[in-house]
């Protein structure tokens, strides 16, 4: 298995991180706060290792896991250095009352993280509507949770395709990076079930194939 490099030391980054090493894969783990990082990264195991923020992923795939306030900063500081990276954005540019979006109305996210990256990285959305906890436990009474993918690069979804598959889960691909919006708008949806409906965060919005 490759290296797989992880900017950030949240929960989201800790899941994927997790299930990435228990697939077989390399991590470096990487953040701002360099003790959240250290702890992330013995938290994981499995010769997982530290990167200094900003210098260049050692990972081909980079995911991006910081929030969106940040990560447009993340992504200009880094600049060069993920120049020919896969870049995982993982975010949701949902404003503080949940009730939309901070990106302007002719905009989503992964599309203002694509402006600032460097024009030969990929961008793939992706991970971004399943809750960290949720996604850390894995398949369901056997059933992997699916994983929404987007972008235009058809080897990038692939190889993205690839890695969800590597750790469990099932890759659901929802076409050109265009998708990424209305994907966006799915979390929105499981803050709104959230809220009104479900009241707990232990569910996963996935596809029931019938027939």
């Amino acid at each position: 298995m490759s290296t797989i490099s992880i900017i950030g030391a949240g929960g989201m980054a800790a899941a994927i991180g997790g299930l990435a090493a228990k697939a077989g894969y390399t991590v470096e783990v990487t953040s701002r706060d360099a003790m959240k990082a250290r702890a992330l990264t013995e938290k994981i195991g499995a010769g997982a290792t530290t990167a200094t923020f900003g210098t260049a992923p050692t990972g081909d795939i980079v995911i991006l896991a910081v929030p969106y306030a940040a990560v447009l900063d993340v992504v200009k500081q880094y600049g060069q250095a993920l120049a020919g990276k896969l870049l995982v954005d993982i975010t949701n540019p949902v404003n503080s009352d949940f009730t939309g979006f901070v990106t302007p109305k002719d905009s989503f996210g992964a599309q203002e993280i694509a402006k600032v990256a460097p024009a030969d990285a990929n961008i793939v959305k992706a991970f971004n509507t399943q809750f960290s906890h949720v996604l850390a436990a894995g398949a369901v009474e056997g059933q992997p949770l699916d994983v929404f993918l987007a972008g235009d690069d058809a080897q990038a979804k692939a190889r993205v395709s690839d890695f969800i598959k590597n750790l469990g889960l099932r890759p659901m691909d929802a076409g050109k990076l265009s998708m990424a919006l209305p994907l966006e708008h799915a979390c929105l949806l499981s803050l709104g079930l959230l809220a009104h409906s479900v009241q707990h965060t232990n569910f996963s919005i996935g596809v029931s194939l019938l027939g």
